[in-house]
């Protein structure tokens, strides 16, 4: 009986195209940020920021940028790791080449040139699409793979080939302890995701969902498919591209080409199946999915084998990660291909007529 809209009337176009509707989720979602930026860090110990937290928060925000073109736009990337290697070795170069370039134009200067990088490989999907298409952004993978690790010049002459940042501050705040890491993350992700929020609510987004169901009933109607695909391309990749200056700047700290290979395309990919396509939401839901997993299975399969007699080793548990997001990746595709957004939108529905079980 909580969740109802009785007494929620829209008087106006603005009141009734906005991002929470209903008041019910307007306040909790307004409510959760508060509490994620005022209660987990006190609650949270250094070891939970630090190692699920963040990761979560970064992950979620590259989901983003790949939802916005494998989910809105139906744009199939395999690239989504070269283009976080592209926004952090060139946020890298900017930070460490420039005197006194502060940190967040730096992340966001390797975000452009990530956009710069994903319209030069998205132009194939001008021409082709499906496999095609993936095969030409799987290009873009194995390039910068090849290129950050033997071009000296994206390292810096470094001689071992990897990189480090370090006196990391903004405006003075020193970016120093795993609450100050969650918290510039988390800054990140709220904006990054009210903005992409809006971004497919809008005209853009509109043209983008037209072109991923059918691209020649678009073309006939008016909407441009270069600008929308190239659109698309470029505002997934600059989203992607501070993902991984994030990822490298505030997560490893120093990294090197192997930090950003074809396993965090497919991660990445698996995050955006499994939490929903099409849904902001969804990419949030995935990546906490992916992280959570992981740390579950390394608890629960030791756990279930001391109890039959049976050893588990961490190979094997390593292997049942595989085999559990192989297995739910196919399931969702069967069962739900709209993942864990849509169980959750189903889930609101059911509560919107709850007691009633029509």
């Amino acid at each position: 009986m909580i969740y109802r809209e009785n007494g929620q009337f829209k008087t106006n176009y603005r009141d009734d195209k906005q991002i929470f509707p209903i008041a019910q989720d307007r306040w909790f979602v307004i409510g959760f940020i508060l509490l994620a930026f005022t209660v987990a860090p006190y609650v949270f110990d250094d070891y939970v920021l630090k190692a699920i937290l963040v990761p979560f928060l970064i992950l979620s925000l590259a989901a983003i940028g790949v939802n916005i073109l494998v989910g809105y736009c139906g744009q199939i990337s395999l690239g989504s790791g070269a283009f976080m290697a592209v926004g952090a070795y060139l946020a890298y170069n900017a930070f460490v080449r420039i005197d006194g370039m502060p940190l967040i134009a730096a992340i966001l200067i390797g975000g452009v040139f990530a956009t710069v990088v994903g319209v030069v490989f998205g132009i194939p999907s001008l021409r082709v699409k499906g496999l095609y298409l993936a095969v030409a952004t799987l290009a873009a993978q194995f390039f910068c793979d090849w290129a950050f690790a033997r071009i000296k010049w994206f390292t810096n002459d470094s001689t071992s080939g990897s990189v480090a940042v370090g006196g990391l501050e903004v405006l003075g705040w020193s970016i120093n302890t795993p609450t100050d890491k969650y918290l510039f993350c988390l800054g990140f992700l709220v904006v990054f995701g009210l903005l992409a929020k809006n971004l497919v609510r809008g005209a853009i987004g509109r043209q983008w969902m037209a072109i991923r169901d059918m691209d020649v009933a678009a073309a006939v109607i008016g909407i441009r498919p270069v600008y929308a695909k190239l659109s698309a391309f470029a505002v997934s990749s600059f989203i992607v591209g501070v993902a991984g200056g994030l990822w490298g700047f505030i997560h490893l700290g120093a990294w090197e080409p192997l930090a950003f290979s074809i396993d965090r395309s497919f991660q990445l990919l698996f995050i955006v199946i499994i939490g929903g396509m099409g849904s902001i939401l969804g990419s949030i839901f995935g990546a906490a999915f992916i992280v959570i997993l992981p740390i579950f299975l390394n608890q629960f399969l030791p756990f279930v084998g001391g109890l039959v007699g049976v050893s588990v080793s961490t190979a094997m548990v390593s292997h049942a990660e595989f085999m559990v997001f192989g297995a739910l990746i196919v399931w969702f595709l069967i069962v739900e291909p709209h993942g864990l957004a849509r169980l959750w939108g189903i889930a609101k529905q059911k509560l919107r007529l709850w007691p009633f079980p029509h």
